[in-house]
């Protein structure tokens, strides 16, 4: 596999923890990939019971937590959205920008959508790719508007229904419509790191060509 396809492993360890787990339907396959350690006991008993920041991640030392929620999809539909992003737009970052920016800038968006999300939701479970979606899109709008072109040949109404679509998440119209629970502060924290990303990388002097 050419080192520049790093979004394609991505796919597929999602499209992997989605089987095993049934899309989340099995908790005690997804629990090493939560962001908090769970009670596999309370589980069982038809509740779910998560451990704390503290005991997670300073007692257990359990630091991959910080990323790898957005391996788990809960359903097929949130699984080949999210792919089908991953694929087509992790492509062209990693073809115009190389694949070093491409992984930092996901694991840079997934670890500040995951913390956004628990910041401000508490103990929960929580999953899914589009926070790093988010933070890949805030990234390409910054760069397309401070290079003035179609660097990722993506058109500006895409940007435009990307917040739209935040705010609907928000105000609960996209629970209205069947899309279920929205982790609408990981979509926040996704596009806040990938702008952030990409204005570090300038100020950094990082050039994209």
């Amino acid at each position: 596999m050419n080192i520049k396809n790093l979004h394609i492993p991505i796919i597929i360890l999602s499209v992997i923890i989605a089987l095993i787990s049934n899309y989340g339907s099995f908790v005690s396959a997804i629990e090493p990939f939560t962001f908090l350690m769970m009670d596999l006991n309370s589980v069982e008993k038809g509740y779910i019971n998560f451990f704390t920041i503290d005991s997670t991640y300073n007692i257990n030392n359990e630091w991959w937590r910080l990323i790898t929620p957005i391996f788990i999809h809960f359903s097929f539909a949130h699984l080949v959205f999210n792919c089908l992003w991953i694929y087509v737009l992790g492509s062209k970052i990693e073809y115009n920008d190389g694949h070093i920016i491409f992984l930092g800038l996901i694991l840079f968006s997934a670890i500040s959508s995951n913390l956004t999300q628990h910041f401000f939701e508490g103990p929960s479970l929580f999953g899914g790719l589009s926070g790093v979606i988010y933070g890949m899109l805030g990234y390409c709008m910054i760069n397309d508007l401070e290079l003035k072109q179609y660097r990722y040949e993506l058109p500006p109404a895409l940007y435009l229904f990307m917040i739209v679509w935040l705010i609907l998440g928000f105000l609960g119209v996209l629970n209205l419509f069947g899309f279920g629970n929205v982790a609408n502060y990981a979509h926040l924290g996704g596009l806040i790191s990938g702008v952030i990303f990409a204005i570090m990388l300038k100020l950094t002097g990082v050039q994209l060509k």
